[in-house]
């Protein structure tokens, strides 16, 4: 029995360990989809090279001051 414990206690901490590495990286990756939106690149682009959902990149955006790309067609991306 104590050796299960243990194992759960070990996996705990590096559950909480990875949870907060994984934390830092969201947020790394956060500032990254906001820094490309700032500087025009498209949201379908941001969204592709992204982990996050097109509706996720554009609450974030709002919540960030930037605004709903204007409507009509949209230019290519290389």
């Amino acid at each position: 029995m104590a050796d299960e414990r243990d194992a759960l206690i070990a996996a705990t901490r590096r559950y909480h360990q990875t949870e907060t590495a994984h934390e830092d990286a969201r947020q790394q990756a956060i500032q990254a989809v906001l820094a490309a939106l700032r500087v025009g690149v498209g949201p379908t682009e941001v969204e592709r090279l992204s982990p996050f959902t097109g509706t996720y990149i554009r609450k974030i955006a709002r919540e960030n001051g930037i605004p709903p790309a204007p409507p009509g067609p949209k230019r290519a991306t290389a």
